[in-house]
């Protein structure tokens, strides 16, 4: 037990060293002297004596401590000791006392949202670190987002868990003259109470003493508004009790052993409910609606808020819906948002002085790409320049937070900063040059979009030679894969050609979409694609084309807008434009299409009688393709018909077809075709109550169907499968199918399916 108590105190005595007091107060029992005495021996007075041994007074002056070793006759390492305490208690001291210097700025009373990262920031600042590790946490992002406001309000959150201090330094990062590094550890030595002659004048000097002060003091320091790794990195603790939290514009790619975390946007709510706190004063119980729309328009920037927000409140008999008015238009919405010294401009505007000249060319001249999101090679194509020169003016952008980059490789604005830089391109580049460079753009795109279309051409299949100005296009995924992900780019090509007369552009575009359409059936686009193409053929007095694209506008009301009688409309338009010129292969489309309003229409006999004059067609020209379609669609007249075995033997035929190499059948539009043909043997297997087998064609149709992205056709067979399934007594597989079958409705847009089907895989046993 003595051992135990004995280690005990050896752990003590290691872990909590004898203060000044302590040691004083022995020296003095050990004299055998009272206060009074010592006081009188030592010229001290025994109420600052009182004041030393009850730890009041932790660092007494050199002369004051070298009279109390006279008078208490201590030996040389006595003294030392005794000396050395008091030195410790006046750096202490320093600690304790307010310098004035660093202080932290308030943090501002309606702050709002923001609930993950100021649990990140707390729990990762009061986290112990591994040994040598120093505890520093980054936030980044770009111009508006609060990081400065987030950083205050957690330092002012952490004020408790850091008891020798809470200290704030702006480096002034996007400043034309960020803080030099030598005046930065000085300033900051000064807040830690270090006077000025003690100070070493070197950087490295610098960096090592202030390192030294926040290994063993749990101090936080907050960084703001960083310019570069190298500015701040001599401002990091270099590992131990200290802790760093700094922001920056920059993302500080070279800063190593931090923990980061990439600021965004608010939330809508949380963006709504921040103005709303801004608000508060003004009673306006009615502006509700107003207010979530001025949020949207910010677009979930913090500063865009606090600038509507003090507008509004600095403006009482303003309306906060006529204030959204204003907002609402893009041409003025960058100079309303402005209040005072606020405005969201120049937050900007600071950011782009740091670019190079280059940088801010491409930067100006990406506010003309149509779409949301882009690709390197449509920045090379914009901003005339090349791949690795775009490469090199992205990274830049997204470093500084001018654009969001993704995993996938794509690009895009804020809302806000879009607005930005098309502003910029306005004042710092002629008018003329951006109609110039707007038509090159518009080319590219387009010719772009027809490669990548007509690799799902029979008559065209892959490119006999690739445009080498173009994007990679080597295989019909990378087409596929272009046009999806650039589907509001080449659009937004498609009408700036048609409003500057580019029919034949136009018009060559929208029918490179007519198979490809096929693949991407809910896709919201196609009417407006095949208005354009039918519009420009009009122009371009080109009946036979024009009929081709308004057979397409047919496709479009039948199959994804199920709005039978205008397909039927529009098929009667086909039908007589190609017939007066001669157009057969129209007329067979425009009977195929009809044929599929009349058996939806449940006029079954005139369906059968238009799909088989559709088919007799075809077949005459000679376009096996389009006849199988034909085959296949008089299969389904069949199936509604009641006909079932008729039904199932026309499937069976079509299936032979497209697995016979010798069909003549493009190997494109047979991969296509086949699991939607194997699909409709298994229905009609179904119908004819031969379920298992049904169940296995099924089960494979719909695997090649996800393989080739063939969504809609996928859903429906999803749900047919889940209800045989369920005729089978295999619940459990029914219920995943039917999920699986509300997941592919949701992506397609078919919230009421979707809703379906969940209500059917959720339902009780």
């Amino acid at each position: 037990m003595g051992d135990l108590h004995q280690n005990a105190e050896k752990e003590h005595s290691i872990t909590a060293p004898p203060s000044f007091a302590e040691v004083l107060r022995r020296h003095r029992h050990a004299a055998r002297l009272t206060l009074e005495q010592l006081a009188e021996a030592s010229g001290v007075s025994d109420r600052t004596l009182s004041d030393m041994e009850r730890g009041r007074s932790k660092g007494p002056q050199h002369r004051t401590v070298t009279a109390l070793a006279d008078a208490l006759g201590l030996t040389d390492a006595d003294r030392k000791q005794l000396v050395e305490l008091a030195r410790e208690g006046r750096l202490r001291d320093h600690w304790a006392r307010p310098t004035g210097l660093c202080e932290l700025p308030r943090s501002v009373d309606d702050f709002t949202g923001r609930v993950a990262e100021l649990a990140w920031t707390g729990d990762l600042l009061r986290a112990g670190d591994a040994p040598g590790a120093a505890g520093v946490r980054l936030i980044t992002g770009s111009a508006g987002l609060g990081k400065t406001t987030l950083a205050v309000r957690a330092a002012h959150a952490l004020r408790p868990d850091f008891p020798h201090g809470v200290f704030f330094l702006d480096l002034f990062g996007m400043s034309a003259r960020p803080l030099p590094v030598d005046e930065a550890l000085g300033m900051l030595l000064r807040a830690l109470g270090i006077a000025d002659q003690q100070i070493p004048g070197d950087v490295a000097g610098r960096a090592s003493l202030y390192r030294s002060l926040l290994r063993d003091r749990l101090i936080l320091i907050v960084l703001d508004n960083a310019a570069s790794e190298e500015q701040v990195r001599p401002l990091l603790p270099g590992g131990g009790a200290g802790k760093a939290l700094v922001t920056s514009r920059r993302l500080l790619a070279g800063l190593e052993g931090v923990r980061r975390l990439g600021l965004g946007p608010l939330p809508l709510l949380e963006a709504t409910e921040l103005l709303t706190g801004i608000l508060k004063d003004r009673g306006a119980s009615d502006e509700g609606s107003a207010v979530g729309q001025l949020a949207r328009l910010c677009g979930g920037l913090p500063l865009a808020l606090r600038i509507t927000g003090n507008r509004l409140v600095s403006r009482p008999g303003w309306n906060a819906a006529d204030l959204a008015a204003r907002l609402t238009n893009e041409e003025r919405r960058l100079d309303q948002l402005s209040a005072g010294d606020l405005k969201i401009a120049t937050a900007f505007g600071l950011s782009y002085e740091q670019l190079a000249p280059s940088t801010r060319r491409v930067f100006r001249r990406l506010a003309l790409v149509p779409g949301h999101s882009f690709e390197a090679a449509l920045a090379a194509v914009v901003g005339g320049t090349s791949i690795e020169g775009a490469w090199d003016a992205l990274d830049e952008l997204v470093d500084l937070g001018l654009l969001q980059d993704s995993t996938s490789g794509r690009y895009r604005f804020h809302d806000l900063v879009r607005l930005f830089a098309r502003d910029r391109l306005r004042e710092e580049e002629p008018a003329a040059e951006h109609d110039a460079l707007t038509v090159t753009m518009t080319s590219w795109l387009l010719r772009t979009a027809t490669t990548a279309g007509r690799w799902f051409e029979p008559t065209y299949g892959r490119p006999d030679r690739t445009d080498p100005d173009l994007t990679d296009l080597s295989s019909p995924e990378k087409a596929d894969h272009w046009l999806r992900v650039n589907a509001d780019n080449w659009l937004g090509a498609l009408r700036q050609a048609a409003s500057i007369g580019r029919f034949a552009a136009v018009l060559d575009c929208a029918e490179s979409m007519d198979w490809f359409s096929d693949r991407w059936m809910h896709a919201p686009h196609w009417y407006e694609v095949f208005t354009l193409g039918a519009e420009a053929a009009a122009v371009l007095g080109d009946p036979a084309r024009q009929a081709a694209q308004l057979n397409m506008l047919a496709w479009v009301h039948l199959v994804p807008r199920e709005d039978l009688k205008t397909t039927l409309r529009y098929t009667a338009q086909a039908i007589d434009l190609a017939t007066r010129s001669g157009a057969t292969t129209q007329i067979a489309l425009a009977h195929h299409h009809a044929a599929g309003a009349l058996r939806r229409l449940g006029r079954l006999d005139e369906a059968i009688a238009s799909e088989t004059q559709a088919a007799e067609i075809h077949k005459a020209n000679g376009d096996i393709d389009r006849y199988c379609h034909c085959l296949g669609a008089l299969g389904t007249c069949l199936r509604d018909a009641g006909h079932h075995t008729k039904a199932l033997e026309q499937y069976l035929d079509l299936l032979a077809l497209l697995n016979d190499d010798r069909s003549g059948i493009t190997p494109s539009v047979a991969a296509f075709t086949r699991p939607i043909a194997l699909a409709r043997v298994g229905e009609c297997l179904g119908l004819l109550g031969h379920r298992p087998e049904a169940i296995t064609k099924l089960t494979e149709a719909i695997s090649l169907m996800e393989q080739a992205q063939l969504s809609v056709p996928q859903a429906h067979s999803l749900e047919t499968l889940a209800a045989m399934l369920a005729d089978e007594d295999r619940t459990g597989e029914s219920r995943q199918t039917y999920a699986r079958a509300a997941e592919v409705y949701e992506t397609i847009g078919d919230a009421e399916a979707s809703s379906r089907c969940r209500d059917l895989a959720n339902a009780a046993p």
